[in-house]
């Protein structure tokens, strides 16, 4: 059972590992802070899972690795807010300007 574990969190992280390098090439191309955070959030995600696969006592709960999944959640969170606020700070910009 402790192998089938281990496979299914490397195929875990090798996913986020690949969604990380789609938002980093989407973010290359665009250069929006929003493809940044999503691909930072994916890749943190990647090296939380692998190291709870090679943990010898895996622990899902433990607060380290919680922790970390919850800074992963946070800033998927903090790049929708930003993307959300950002044309209202584009539009207030804008008409100071005016």
């Amino acid at each position: 059972m402790r192998s089938l574990n281990v496979m299914l969190l490397g195929a875990i992280a090798m996913a986020c590992l690949v969604a990380g390098m789609f938002f980093l090439r989407f973010w290359r191309r665009s250069r929006d802070r929003f493809f940044l955070l999503f691909a930072t959030s994916f890749f943190v995600e990647s090296v939380n899972r692998a190291a709870l696969a090679v943990d010898p006592q895996p622990n899902d709960g433990n607060p380290a690795y919680y922790g970390v999944r919850l800074l992963s959640f946070l800033l998927i969170l903090a790049a929708i807010i930003d993307k959300n606020r950002a044309p209202q700070a584009r539009a207030s910009k804008e008409s100071m300007r005016a």
